[in-house]
């Protein structure tokens, strides 16, 4: 069985890379190039966005599944239906959990849960993907699978609810100095956090799986936590107290600067969402998670701590996570 993998060395699908290769299937790269490659693996080096490169490097080619992780818009998926109309048998786009109704109606999030986000145009823009994709199904027999992931991470850096623009360290970095660390709203809300190597199972599952053509799936862990929970389990693994923050969402939103909390926060991690992953399970009856959040919280800051090139400063993200501190600090002494 033979898979294209649309960037493959991500976050997400580098597990699913190396699992689908442990299964048996043959598996060739399309991407840029910038990062290594794993071993015993086939590569196309082009850009996905060069239609005419791409056509070209795939003109004598057909693929059981061609696995997009790199796209984002209607127009990213236009051309990929153009590309991939008759070379293949599935066509795998990785769309996103926050692309579900915000706000939420029901907590409990499942496959039919409708589609709209007004607060994050990261969202809007796979939900036009999506849109596009069952279109072509629909009117040209375009075979598309749509997966749902939610917050998925590798075990590398530790899962936050915001950050700046160089990562994730900063929010440790203040844990470790004792100071304010802010969780949005007051902390009670539900998140999901998953192993990408778990979901690594949902997906590899789903490749040439006939149940799977003109589907879609979220392939989440069934267990949450709130977010008050996640920032005292990565201090706990820091062996730091927490110096817990809350700040309303809207507030923070509002106050944002460049970053973009509106759709981040209100459009996605402020919300409690519960996955009902029944779906996904009746298609791949052997994906179960085992990785626990806790588990890989720990496995998170181990790995941030023993690495030091991931302790990237963000002294921007810092300063204004000290005026947000400052500014609810006069707020509550004015009164």
């Amino acid at each position: 069985m033979k898979a294209l993998f649309i960037g493959g060395t991500g976050t997400i699908s580098t597990d699913v890379v190396t699992l689908a290769q442990q299964r048996g299937w043959e598996i060739t790269l399309l991407n840029r190039g910038s990062k290594k490659m794993p071993a015993g693996i086939r590569s196309i080096i082009a850009d996905i966005n060069d239609e005419e490169t791409v056509a070209k490097a795939i003109a004598f080619e057909h693929y059981d599944v061609v696995a997009q992780f790199i796209g984002y818009t209607a127009e990213d998926v236009k051309r990929d239906i153009r590309l991939f109309q008759n070379k293949t048998r599935q066509y795998i786009f990785i769309s996103s959990a926050s692309a579900y109704q915000k706000p939420s109606t029901d907590y409990r999030i499942t496959e039919s849960t409708p589609l709209v986000n007004p607060y994050w145009q990261y969202s809007r823009n796979k939900i036009e993907a999506e849109e596009a994709l069952m279109a072509a199904y629909r009117t040209s027999g375009f075979p598309v699978t749509i997966v749902r992931p939610s917050h998925t991470y590798n075990g590398t850096k530790s899962p936050v609810a915001i950050h700046g623009d160089k990562g994730n360290w900063q929010i440790l970095k203040r844990i470790l100095d004792g100071k304010p660390v802010i969780i949005p709203g007051d902390g009670s809300s539900l998140w999901t956090l998953t192993h990408s190597k778990d979901f690594a199972k949902g997906y590899v599952g789903l490749m040439a799986n006939p149940h799977a053509i003109g589907n879609a799936f979220h392939i989440t862990s069934d267990e949450s936590m709130t977010w008050n929970q996640i920032y005292q389990t990565i201090a706990d693994a820091l062996g730091k107290p927490l110096n817990a923050l809350h700040v309303a969402s809207d507030f923070l939103a509002k106050h944002s600067d460049h970053y973009d909390f509106r759709g981040e926060l209100l459009g996605d991690k402020a919300t409690t969402v519960v996955f009902d992953n029944s779906k996904i399970k009746r298609i791949v009856p052997d994906f179960i998670c085992h990785i626990s959040m806790m588990e890989g919280l720990w496995q998170a800051v181990r790995y941030m701590l023993s690495h030091p090139e991931t302790q990237t400063p963000d002294p921007a993200f810092d300063a204004w996570c000290d005026r947000i501190a400052h500014a609810i600090s006069a707020a509550d002494k004015a009164f």
